[in-house]
This record gives C-alpha cells, structure tokens and sequence, in this order.
C-alpha cells in the first residue's frame, strides 16, 4: 500500500487532477471576523441570536471568533504558505450597510478592498460570498427574508459591491445554502433568526431564490464579465431498504431538500408533486419570478458533507459498520461521486466548484505542538478520489474548497466543533497548520496525491469505459 503523505513525483500510484482545477478553502464572515461591533459595522441576526440566552453551546459567540478582522495579513501569509489558488470567503452585509440599506459604511468596504488586494498580492483567486446568513438585524426586524422587499435591498447591496470590488473579483456566490437558511433558520429555529414557521421557511426559500436571481443580474449589469454561481447544500439520499415505502421517502426527501433548488434554478419550476403537497403552506410566487430564478449561471457551488438515509419512519441516525465525524455525519464519499454524476445527468449544469467539503473531528494538539490529524486527512483524500471518479464520468469539475480553512465559531455547536485544516486557540488566537492541512498542500504543489494501485486502476478504468461508450 502507498504512503497517503507520500507526494506526488515518488509515488507509485497517483491520482492527478487536470492542471486549471482549482484548489481554494473557504471560510464564512461571521464565523471568523470577530470585531462585531466595530468600525460601524451594524448588528446581525446572527449577533442577536449568539447574544440571546440558551441559543448556542455553552454561550459562545461570534464576538471574537478567530479574530481574522485584524490578522488579516497573517491568514492570508497562512494561506499563501500552503499554496492556496483561491480563497471563498463572505462579506459581512451589515458591515457595509449597518441598516440593510442606505447609507454605505466606508471602513466596512475598506476591509474587503484590502482583503481582496492582499489576496491577489499573494496570487490567490478571491472567491466572493455575498450572503453567508448575516442578515442585517434591522432587516430582520421588518420580516427578513419573508418580507419580498429584502430581495431588493440584497440586489442594491450586490450592485454596490460589484462596483467597488468586481474590478478585481470575477467570481461571486449569491447565497450560500438556502435549504439550511430557510428550514434551520425558519422552520426549525435552531439558527438565527430562530423563527419555527413551514409557511415561513417555503416563502422565505423563494424568496432567497429571488434575491440570487437579482443579485445575478446586479453584478451582470455592473459587470458583464463576472462569473456568478449560487452555492447550495446537497445531502443525497438513500433508503434504508429495498421496500417501496423507504424508496419513497428517499426520493421524498431528496425532492425537498435538493430538487426544491435545483428545479427551479435549472428548469424554472418547483417540483409538482411536493408543491401539492404543500398545499396552503406554498409559498407565493410572482409572475417572471421563475425566469428570473432559472437565468443561466457560470457555475453551481456544491457544499458536501455526508448523506441521508431514509426509512418510512424518517432518517436513519446510524448505520452499521459507518463512521461518522463530531457532528454525528456519516462519511460516505460514494454517495457523494454517485449524486455528482446523477445531477449531471438530469439537469444542464454550468461547471461545478465543490464549495465546501470537510470533516469535524476532535483534534489534540500535542505536547510538540503539532495536530495529527489523520482522520480530516483521510476523509478529504477520500472525497477527492471519489470527485475524480466523478470527473471521469463525464462531471464537468472545476475546482474544490476545503472547508475550512480555519477551525472557527460553528453557528450553534460553538467553539465545540472543529473543521480546519490550522488549528485555532481561541484563547491566544495562535495558529497551528494541521497534518490535513500540510498534507492539502503537497496535493495542490502536485495537482494529486499518492493512491494505492487499485484506486489507480479504477479510474484508468472508469476512464476507458467512458470512452467506449462514446
């Protein structure tokens, strides 16, 4: 068997990515800024939700986070240490408009402005996420995205953006997990703004869905050479059993939870089936509301982390011989190439960025300062080789974010659960690079990584089947 740290040019056996992917990582504004309430930044939903009493483990808030606000410089030399081609990050929206609307908070645009810079100083691609669940507390106090009117205050806040920024940042993400947003956030109230209403999580999903749409169009206008894309969560799904019942609830699931997105944005229509299931609960849609949705996207971000599996009776918790991470998420990389290749066949797909694919593990620093990581490495390596199965296959992959590239404040688990690929004290703020992360970055130096000879042959096969098929 080959060495997994073993680099590419000694190997055996490898697995090689074409030389144009994208190797990037990605982190989330609220998550690792900090300096919540300076330099006239407003306040967020998510600022209000840390700040109410029993919401997030052990009362943690994103007060401090991992301070990146004024390390800016040395995460950016982090990355560049690890050779990182680009960095997907979020823009704080109540850091440029403290209302939601109105006025623009200068020393809020400054920030990014010198973020994006120093980015392309160190030759990294910015990666630009406009919404990553931030909302504006103010708009949140006129209804937040069950109001429509918030879809044209996010496409004034895009326009302002791609103004001072787009003539350095070519890509931009909308939104980043609608699903998450409107059933977590609104049917669930287990994140900001902590609302449990269905009816409010299906208007509040079409209206995201809106608000990317104009948003897409803002940064066109301003730009016509920007490259937009949306980034959606995808759990694939799979029954517990062969019976029509798990079957049933399997494709169910997949229908709410992925197809809800996926069929307006790529076939301009809600899934028919759950729509009538809705029933009064629907939400309200607005003549050319779906041909705004549906216009053409550069590329599709795909956030990936494990699977569902489906009984009649709901999802299954644990699966026999599985292993799972901290956050109790079965690591299944097949699901993950299987559901990359079936998306691609169903639906006429722009290229896809994996834009986010990482692990919670419990990480031990040890007394030679070192995190062995072995485990957050074996789940990338794993994933990685299942997206180059999928690439085989015809996947038309351009590029793959870990996340993340630092542990940070995981929305209501807190400091509790780490995702890095560098190690934070969230106490001293120091920074440590994780086995992961060493091992992250002889992958991108190499464009692969060593694999043992019957993953080799595997893909050298999948490939020759493809071209017989053809």
């Amino acid at each position: 068997m080959a060495d997994k740290d073993v680099s590419f040019p000694t190997a055996e056996y490898c697995v090689t990515f074409p030389r144009n992917f994208l190797w990037g990582a990605a982190t989330a504004a609220y998550q690792i800024e900090g300096a919540w309430n300076e330099d006239g930044k407003g306040e967020s939903i998510w600022d209000r939700f840390s700040h109410t009493e029993g919401t997030i483990l052990n009362s943690d808030t994103g007060d401090v986070a991992c301070d990146h606000y004024h390390r800016l410089d040395k995460d950016i030399a982090l990355m560049k240490e690890l050779g990182i081609r680009a960095y997907r990050f979020s823009i704080s929206w109540p850091r440029i408009f403290p209302d939601g609307k109105g006025l623009v908070n200068l020393a809020g645009l400054d920030f990014y402005n010198r973020l994006v810079d120093k980015l392309l100083e160190a030759q990294i691609q910015p990666f630009a996420t406009l919404y990553h669940w931030d909302l504006p507390q103010p708009l949140q106090d006129i209804g937040g995205w069950s109001n429509r009117e918030v879809s044209s205050y996010f496409c004034d806040y895009a326009a302002v953006l791609s103004k001072h920024l787009g003539d350095r940042v070519r890509n931009w993400v909308t939104i980043n997990e609608p699903w998450v947003i409107a059933n977590i956030g609104h049917r669930d109230g287990l994140m900001a703004p902590g609302i449990k209403s269905q009816k409010t999580s299906l208007q509040v999903a079409h209206h995201l869905l809106v608000a990317h749409g104009k948003a897409t169009q803002a940064l066109r206008a301003d730009n016509p050479s920007a490259r937009v894309g949306i980034a959606l969560d995808m759990r694939p799904t799979a029954p517990a059993s062969d019976s029509p019942e798990d079957v049933e609830a399997a494709r169910k699931t997949w229908t709410r939870e992925a197809r809800w997105y996926l069929d307006p944005l790529f076939k301009a229509y809600y899934p028919p089936d759950i729509w009538t299931e809705y029933g009064e609960n629907a939400p309200i849609v607005k003549p050319r509301d779906m041909s705004l949705i549906s216009q053409n996207l550069d590329f599709l971000g795909i956030n990936y982390y494990t699977r569902t599996v489906c009984s009649k009776d709901g999802p299954v918790e644990r699966i026999p011989g599985s292993e799972y991470t901290e956050m109790n998420w079965e690591i299944a990389p097949e699901a993950f190439c299987k559901m990359l290749i079936e998306i691609s066949h169903e639906y006429n797909l722009p290229p896809i960025y994996i834009t986010e694919n990482g692990a919670a593990f419990n990480d031990v620093v040890t007394t030679e300062g070192t995190v062995e990581d072995t485990n957050r490495r074996d789940y990338m390596r794993d994933h990685l080789l299942q997206a180059r199965i999928a690439m085989e296959e015809g996947v038309n992959l351009a590029g793959y974010f870990v996340w993340s590239l630092l542990d940070n404040f995981e929305w209501a688990f807190g400091y509790s659960k780490r995702f890095g690929i560098i190690h934070v004290d969230f106490k001293t703020q120091d920074r440590i690079i994780k086995k992961s992360g060493h091992w992250f970055s002889s992958v991108i130096k190499n464009y692969g990584f060593a694999s043992e000879k019957a993953e080799h042959e595997r893909i050298t096969a999948v490939s020759a089947n493809r071209a017989d098929r053809r």
